[in-house]
């Protein structure tokens, strides 16, 4: 039954993600706001956890950190062509400033590696690198919500 919930989560958290971008007409770009997509949720996760606004999981958090790592690996590829669409938060600034851009989204990955999740007190200590390292692309490379 448990596994059938975390399956059910998933595929809801999905269908949300396909639906937030409904109408966004260049392929390029859904798949990169589908990528940060997987940042957020997974971002999210440690931060609730960290909070304390959800039970620390280990395992959970865990698996939250290799997918931080594995997206930020992503994220220079996924905006390697400077593709547009009108409902995209990306700044043409990446691709004038791309060894930034670059250099931003592997001080991500590192933040995410040097995150130790193995218990509650670890991952909060570690959380202000990983924000600080995602506000730091935002402020330079989104478009302000």
């Amino acid at each position: 039954m448990m596994k059938f919930l975390g399956t059910f989560a998933l595929a809801t958290a999905l269908a949300g993600a396909g639906l937030a971008h409904e109408g966004v007409k260049n392929e390029a770009v859904k798949a990169r706001m589908m990528l940060m997509d997987g940042v957020k949720t997974a971002t999210g996760a440690l931060g609730g956890m960290a909070k304390g606004d959800v039970a620390f999981d280990a395992a959970k958090a865990g698996a939250a950190r290799q997918a931080l790592i594995d997206h930020a690996a992503a994220i220079p590829a996924a905006f390697k062509a400077p593709e547009m669409d009108p409902k995209s938060t990306a700044l043409p600034a990446i691709w004038e400033n791309w060894a930034d851009f670059e250099a931003k989204a592997r001080s991500m990955g590192a933040a995410a590696e040097e995150l130790d999740t193995s218990e509650l007190e670890w991952l909060q200590a570690g959380m202000g690198a990983l924000g600080g390292s995602c506000a730091a692309c935002h402020k330079a490379y989104r478009v302000k919500k």
